[in-house]
Parts: structure tokens; C-alpha cells; sequence
């Protein structure tokens, strides 16, 4: 792995090489081991969290880890291409538009002692930015090579804290094109429920049940990229303890085994049936 500026990133995407590096300010990385219709992405994976804003955030270490998808990047780094923050949400959103990135509060809790100073502020918001200057080029470039790609925006969520039962997999969809891409996502939805847990655990995978797939990522590539399918897809906290913040190796080894195989087969489904429309 290298450290590298966010042009020189791009510039190795736009010349379609294969390289794994950090960026300069260790916001992300991104893996490109070769090139290929589809991409991963662990946006809330990141836990780092700025030393000069220790002080000032009401929140604790734990609070922080809670809402944040740890382990999200390890189910899929398998994968040729995968891009995943390094940072805490609660620095800067990585989902969020950048008029809402920087919390003020979060989870109805006051984030701050203090309001931040904006030079604060514009530093964890150049960091949002650069972010998706490069995930616009990547996407730009797998566009162009193949016609189509799929995006598999990995996330988790605290299923404790519903009064309901909820499903081990969650697709969140309203904002991608469900008549063009509907069946294809209900084939991602069977197969997840296929996922075979130890120690008890349902698996179980719905639509729109938790989340609807709201995020900034989702609508960002949405928005810009027409022939691109982003499958936000979120696993319930089934492989940690999130009230005693305790990780369960095996679980996420589970779920990273898994989706070696079912992601690229996916995948290959969607550009097969789909390619033809973009030639």
C-alpha cells in the first residue's frame, strides 16, 4: 500500500492501474486489484477521530463506535475494487450531503461542548470532498469500460435497539431505478438470505424494512451515473456485541466468505443481462 494525493489517485484510475493505496491525509483507501464491472465500498467503516476534536465532543469513544459499521470493510476486502473510510462519521458523513456532513448533534444527543470553528469544519469537509472526486473518477471509468457497473455500499445497523424483530439483511432501494433493476435486486436479496450463521442466527434479508437506502453515497452515484447500480446493504449487528462492543471473528469471517462468492456471481448476472442495453 502507498500514500498517495488525491490527484494522483485519480490519475491512476483515469489510466485504468491497479494499485492499493491511502490518501495523503489517511481519510480512505481504495484497492484496485484489477478492473471489473462492479466495486464495494465500507463508507462507514472508519473509526479515527481528530485529535484536536477529542476535547470538545460530548460523546464517548463507545457512543461513537456504536453508530459507525465497524468490520464492514473486512466482509468484503476480498474483492478487485473496494473503497472504504478511515474516519468517523462523527467527524465528517461520509452518506450525508455536504451541507450535512459536520454534525451538530447526532442520534438526538448534542455533539459538541462547543460549535466548531469553520476552518475546523472545512477541514473535515475538504476530506468529503476529495472523497468523492475519486469515487466520481472510478465510477466514470468503469462506466466507460464496461458499459455498466454495480456498487455494493456495505453497512450495518443496531438491531437491539428495535422494539420489532428485524432482518439479518436490509436493501435499501427507493432511490434506484426499481423497474429497470428489480429483478436483479430481488436476486441480491435471495441470495443474502441464503447466508448460512452459527450460534443461532436467523438469516433473514428484506427490502426497505429498516432502511430505504436514503443515503448521500447511493444518491450521489445515482444521480451521476446512469448506467450504475448502488445496492445499499446493510447487515444487522449480528456479529458483534454492540452494548458490550465486543467484535465476533467468526461471524465476520461468515459474512466475508460468503459474499466472496455471491457478490462477484451477482455481479456478473447484472452486467450480463444489462450490458447490451449500454453498447
Amino acid at each position: 500500500m502507498e500514500k498517495l494525493s488525491i490527484d494522483r489517485i485519480i490519475n491512476r484510475i483515469k489510466n485504468e492501474q491497479c494499485f492499493e493505496a491511502v490518501a495523503f491525509d489517511y481519510s480512505f483507501t481504495i484497492k484496485i486489484e484489477s478492473y471489473v464491472p462492479y466495486a464495494c465500498a465500507a463508507i462507514h467503516d472508519g473509526h479515527q477521530f481528530r485529535k484536536e476534536l477529542w476535547d470538545n465532543c460530548i460523546h464517548t469513544e463507545y457512543e461513537r463506535w456504536y453508530e459507525e459499521d465497524p468490520r464492514t470493510k473486512q466482509m468484503v476486502q476480498s474483492h478487485p475494487i473496494v473503497i472504504a473510510g478511515c474516519d468517523s462519521r462523527f467527524e465528517y458523513d461520509l452518506n450525508r450531503d455536504p451541507d450535512h456532513a459536520v454534525f451538530e448533534t447526532a442520534w438526538g444527543k448534542q455533539l459538541w461542548n462547543k460549535a466548531l470553528p469553520l476552518s475546523v469544519k472545512e477541514k473535515s469537509l475538504q476530506k468529503h470532498a476529495n472523497f468523492y472526486k475519486v469515487v466520481s473518477a472510478l465510477i466514470e471509468v468503469l462506466e466507460r469500460k464496461f458499459g455498466l457497473c454495480v456498487v455494493y455500499d456495505m453497512h450495518s445497523y443496531n438491531w437491539k435497539r428495535w422494539d420489532r424483530e428485524v432482518p439479518t439483511w436490509n436493501l435499501g432501494t427507493i432511490n434506484v431505478d426499481n423497474n429497470r433493476f428489480g429483478g436483479v435486486i430481488e436476486n441480491w436479496r435471495q441470495s443474502l438470505s441464503e447466508i448460512m450463521f452459527t450460534n443461532g442466527i436467523k438469516s433473514t434479508s428484506k427490502i426497505n424494512d429498516t432502511f430505504m437506502g436514503n443515503g448521500y453515497f447511493l444518491k450521489y452515484i445515482t444521480n451521476n451515473f446512469k448506467n450504475t447500480l448502488v445496492l445499499a446493504t446493510e447487515i444487522a449487528k449480528v456479529y458483534c456485541d454492540e452494548h458490550e462492543q465486543i467484535i465476533f471473528p467468526e461471524i465476520v469471517h461468515i459474512v466475508e466468505t460468503e459474499l466472496r462468492n455471491r457478490i462477484p456471481k451477482h455481479a456478473m448476472e447484472v452486467y450480463s443481462k444489462f450490458k447490451s442495453e449500454t453498447l
